[in-house]
């Protein structure tokens, strides 16, 4: 009898600590989003690709999120916990995070960390982004043949390089098939406010614009341009399908799943390394939602035909000639810009009015 309690007592002690081990096998997995995971943009689909994680590999990984964390020293605070609470990688999803990550990556350094659309690395710290810029040439081209009044606006978050580029090729673009076409530019900052963004939309539409850009990550421009009646949108970050056929006429899909697997998979077999990851559509990171009916079938097969030509690289977004601002030449005739000036860009091109604020 006391043999069997013993045994019992080394089988119970087992299966726990057993237990024990198998839980600490899993591999966690943190994410730090800067909206709401329902914003139906930019961070609702980072949280599909956390979801996606979860799909992929089930009980091997453990995934944990903060969503809505303001840049800054709020940032660092939710990182260093999740650091502290066992996370073997965390995504840290906005420039903003940029130098937190930096500074909670020096603390722990047997943490991974992979920031999203910054420059910084470290042994620990990778980065990456996509080139959003591909999807708005294809925006740019669609909206300078769908406006009537020749006047666009464009809803922007922050001055950083990602969102100049932004602006830029989809002005380059809308301008080659429209030379009237004129931009407004209302910065927000902010990256999700929906009041914010729904202002900024009501005063491009008031100005004369009929068709509405945004690298803002809420629907209340869609929403807003949807009660005006007449005015052409493009979902940002996500699909917004909800409000397509029109005014939502097509978007730019941000596809994370694939990158956020491939990450996890390299910290469970030991193979992760810090990498700089600058993806388009020709790698399935930037994808371009339906293109719908509203949009003249000459336009969209034109758009579509861009698409596949800026997917398999026989077309750049930055082809010259293309001069600054000021009128002084950045590309010559058939140059395409490189990868340095585009990831630090900090001018406009020639024919956008207005400057860049500091």
């Amino acid at each position: 009898m006391k043999r069997r309690t013993l045994l019992a007592s080394a089988a119970a002690l087992t299966l726990a600590f057993g237990g024990a081990a198998f839980a600490e096998d899993k591999t966690k997995v943190g994410f730090v989003f800067v909206g709401p995971v329902g914003d139906g943009g930019w961070t609702y689909e980072h949280n599909k690709g956390r979801l996606a994680v979860e799909a992929h590999f089930g009980d091997k990984v453990e995934t944990v999120f903060q969503e809505s964390v303001p840049e800054g020293a709020d940032s660092e605070r939710v990182m260093t916990q999740m650091a502290l609470s066992g996370a073997d990688l965390i995504f840290t999803t906005s420039f903003g995070y940029m130098d937190p990550t930096i500074n909670v990556a020096a603390k722990f350094p047997d943490v991974k960390f992979e920031h999203a659309t910054g420059y910084k690395q470290a042994d620990n710290v990778s980065v990456y982004s996509a080139r959003f810029y591909e999807g708005r040439a294809i925006q740019g081209h669609i909206a300078g043949k769908m406006t009537k009044t020749n006047k666009i606006g464009y809803i922007a978050s922050f001055p950083i390089p990602e969102v100049i580029r932004g602006i830029n090729s989809a002005y380059i673009h809308a301008k080659k098939v429209n030379p009237d076409v004129e931009f407004s530019i209302i910065w927000a900052y902010t990256w999700f406010d929906p009041a914010k963004e729904a202002d900024a939309a009501q005063a491009l539409i008031e100005q004369g614009a009929d068709v509405i850009l945004q690298h803002t990550d809420s629907t209340a421009p869609q929403a807003a341009a949807e009660a005006a009646g007449n005015v052409v949108t493009f979902g940002q970050a996500s699909d917004m399908a909800e409000f397509g056929p029109f005014p939502r006429v097509s978007s730019i899909i941000d596809d994370w799943a694939p990158y956020y697997i491939d990450r996890v998979q390299a910290v469970m077999d030991g193979t992760w390394t810090s990498t700089s990851t600058w993806d388009g559509i020709g790698a399935g990171m930037v994808a371009i939602g339906e293109i719908s009916d509203a949009v003249p079938a000459d336009v969209k097969a034109e758009a579509l035909a861009m698409q596949d030509a800026l997917a398999d690289g026989s077309y750049h977004a930055f082809t010259g000639p293309i001069n600054k601002q000021d009128g002084t030449v950045w590309l010559a005739e058939g140059e395409t810009a490189d990868d340095g000036t585009l990831a630090g860009m900090s001018f406009y091109v020639e024919g956008l009015t207005g400057e860049i604020p500091n």
